[in-house]
């Protein structure tokens, strides 16, 4: 796991560290300058440094002067020389120019560089950049931005007008909050996290590695029904194929058993698409109604219920009676939570819940827009497990997560089936609700983008991936 802090909880780490200021900040600047060279920043090449009045340019400064040795042609430009007489940065300035590094003021952008040092402001940065930074924001020369790149909040993500964009992103001891929320990931480029000495840590969020998404193991005796079984309640006429594609998901991921609730004209054509998976006729004619009764006749044989993918248009009662009457898991997926009515519908069921909304379900769902925050009000008002969906997508319940191991690639239709699917396979095999979501969606991301490296990707193509890469 990789902790998130706030700007607050890093402006706390720093002041509570028994390491002096002098040391943290030249630890900080030599990892910026150690990352210029990995960028290819090496002997002759033009350099600037933009660097602000605070820590943040101070870094900056030290970052110039490791870079000057290193035969570079450094130029820093300041927005103002640091504030206080005897403040570390004032010392990381004045070592620099000692260094031979020249220190010019802003002006505007005037000659090429290969690369810019964005140093001007840190974690604290709130508002509009100054107007005489909006034309370094717009040269076409890679930008190395220290700690957060200048104009992004670095506690929501958030932008006010003009920012810098960078390629790359040293930041200091852990990832903050707005590196990951908002535009952040467009706007820091790759991220490298430094460590310069700080501990203590009381992180927002964590970013999930493989080791925090641990996949349910086969005993040896093992059979089909041991294994975890999976229902999957959904498929009406017209999206019959996302009931299909979460029981591929469910399958893939290692479920024993896959049935499909459906409506009774539609058992020929499921059982026609898919040979591999039962069916269970819930009700009679092609569409669901109201009752749910024809379903829990039979749940008791499987393990977890995934709720909702191709369900379509149906009475909020059928849902709610699902979710009251059956206390096994429950993926409550796309039309499962369009059917109910508000958030406190949830407060009346006692099992484990995950629900799985993209940004516009969840909008409906909550009414209001879909966000961190708001999705961790979700699960205080109501005790599921909320995973909402996006880049990153976090899973939130008794810890919070965030996962990152998807990409664009999964915009397509049917992969929100795939990973209810596997959710529900998950949690059929036993793993608690929260950790079947965070699993599910962790491996789900990383079979995305393993197989956008050969294809396209498509929900069925995805499916069989996660079946590949030993889920």
């Amino acid at each position: 796991m990789k902790p998130v802090i706030t700007p607050e909880e890093a402006a706390r780490l720093d002041a509570e560290s028994v390491v002096p200021v002098d040391i943290l900040m030249d630890r900080a600047g030599f990892g910026v300058a150690r990352v210029a060279a990995e960028m290819g920043i090496g002997y002759g090449s033009k350099v600037v440094v933009l660097a602000g009045r605070g820590n943040n340019g101070g870094d900056g400064y030290v970052a110039a002067r490791y870079l000057a040795r290193r035969g570079a042609q450094v130029t820093v430009r300041s927005v103002g020389f640091p504030k206080g007489d005897f403040s570390p940065a004032r010392r990381a300035a004045t070592a620099a120019v000692r260094s031979g590094v020249v220190v010019e003021p802003l002006g505007r952008p005037d000659r090429h560089w290969d690369l810019v040092i964005d140093a001007v402001f840190g974690t604290g940065f709130h508002g509009v950049l100054p107007e005489a930074l909006h034309p370094w924001t717009e040269l076409p020369v890679p930008v190395l931005a220290v700690d957060v790149p200048s104009g992004l909040d670095a506690a929501t993500g958030e932008v006010a007008g003009p920012a810098f964009t960078a390629a790359r992103t040293v930041t200091f001891h852990a990832f903050k909050t707005g590196q990951l929320l908002g535009e952040g990931p467009d706007r820091c480029g790759r991220i490298d996290v430094v460590d310069i000495g700080l501990a203590g840590e009381r992180p927002e969020f964590l970013v999930a590695e493989e080791v925090d998404a641990p996949r349910p193991v086969r005993p040896r005796t093992a059979h089909k029904w041991s294994a975890g079984s999976v229902l999957v309640v959904g498929g009406a006429p017209g999206t019959t194929g996302a009931a299909v594609l979460a029981a591929d998901g469910a399958l893939h991921a290692g479920a024993g058993a896959v049935g499909i609730a459906c409506a009774e004209d539609l058992q020929p054509l499921y059982a026609a698409m898919r040979p591999g998976l039962l069916t269970v006729a819930a009700e009679e004619g092609s569409r669901f109604g109201g009752d749910a009764s024809g379903i829990l006749a039979h749940v008791d044989r499987y393990d977890s219920l995934v709720v909702g993918p191709g369900l379509g248009s149906v009475p909020e009662t059928f849902v709610v009676e699902l979710l009251r009457r059956w206390s096994g898991p429950v993926v409550l997926d796309a039309d499962g939570i369009n059917a109910l009515s508000s958030p406190g519908v949830l407060l009346e069921r006692d099992g484990p819940i995950v629900i799985t909304p993209h940004a516009g379900e969840f909008e409906r769902f909550a009414g209001r827009p879909a966000s961190y925050r708001a999705a961790l009000e979700l699960v205080a008002a109501t005790g599921a497990v909320v995973l909402l969906k996006g880049n990153p997508t976090f899973v939130l319940g008794r810890r919070r997560w965030a996962i990152t191991s998807g990409g664009p690639e999964l915009a397509t239709i049917g992969t929100g089936d795939v990973l209810a699917g596997m959710i529900g396979a998950f949690a059929a095999a036993g793993s608690p609700i929260e950790e079947a979501a965070r699993s599910a969606a962790y491996h789900h991301g990383v079979a995305g983008r393993r197989l956008a490296t050969r294809r396209v990707v498509t929900a069925e193509e995805l499916a069989r991936e996660v079946g590949r890469s030993g889920v």
